[in-house]
């Protein structure tokens, strides 16, 4: 007799089987409530979005905003430069033509004057990147450099008797307008080799002029710009005390989260005390 109640009752479990009741009711398992594939997931609207969170201390974009070292461009795209460049190579063609190495102690000063306004306007350029009193010595010795040259062209137009252009002379602003033409950047060497002593010596006494003005337009940024933005050590300063500001805050945003998350674990053990759960 419990052979055949044990056979009735696994009988009754067949017969209530999830499977037997869905097909009773003609719907499909895939519908019932229990089913995780209905269950409703949160759409991609209520998802946080990434540009709302902080930006850690320690991310590229926040460390590209404590960058001292100033970026800048390389000298041999500075005009100056290469309006320097072009007085060397002038001032070297008219030491060869027009003066005698071996007895005239003016072409090695003369020479040696347009290359230190040269490499000193390239120097101070490099050592812009960590001290702006460096750049601001170097570019007031290119300066210096280029009025000795240019005192040395005139010494040699008056001590022989030649013209020196001013704005009076009909060739001064033809020269002038020439030395910021394309051409003159490419073919000054040649045209140097071709041109007269008293014609070099005005392009020579041209190109200074010209340059000096430039190197003191740049010593006046300079001098703006170190008293605005200051020299390397204050920059220096300056970004790691703003690293170190962001460090404090983004530890103290911490902390009170902590706190946060505190206060809602006892809350939620209170609440489980409360109702007799045991956890």
């Amino acid at each position: 007799m419990s052979q055949n109640y044990q056979n009735n009752q696994n009988d009754r479990s067949d017969r209530n089987t999830p499977s037997d009741q869905s097909n009773q009711n003609g719907q499909s398992s895939q519908n019932t409530p229990n089913n995780p594939s209905n269950r409703s997931t949160p759409s991609n609207q209520n998802t946080p979005s990434n540009q709302n969170t902080p930006t850690s201390p320690t991310s590229p974009s926040s460390q590209n905003q404590h960058l001292f070292l100033p970026q800048h461009g390389h000298y041999r795209n500075l005009r100056v430069y290469k309006a320097a460049e072009a007085l060397y190579d002038i001032t070297f063609i008219f030491c060869r033509r027009f003066l005698s190495s071996k007895v005239d102690r003016t072409v090695d000063q003369m020479i040696q004057a347009a290359r230190s306004g040269k490499q000193n306007i390239a120097e101070g350029n490099q050592a812009a990147t960590t001290s702006s009193e460096t750049e601001i010595k170097l570019t007031n010795v290119a300066k210096a450099s280029l009025e000795e040259l240019l005192v040395d062209y005139e010494d040699y137009l008056r001590t022989r008797q030649l013209t020196q252009w001013d704005t009076q002379h009909p060739r001064y602003f033809k020269m002038r307008n020439w030395t910021k033409t394309e051409d003159f950047s490419i073919n000054h060497a040649f045209r140097a080799e071709q041109l007269s002593d008293e014609e070099v010596a005005n392009l020579g006494i041209t190109l200074c002029h010209q340059i000096i003005y430039m190197l003191n337009n740049l010593l006046k940024t300079l001098q703006d710009r170190f008293v605005t933005q200051g020299g390397i050590k204050e920059r220096m300063h300056a970004a790691r005390t703003g690293y170190r500001q962001e460090q404090d805050e983004e530890l103290n945003n911490l902390r009170q989260e902590v706190s946060q998350l505190k206060a809602e674990i006892s809350r939620l053990r209170a609440l489980l005390k409360e109702n007799g759960i045991r956890y």
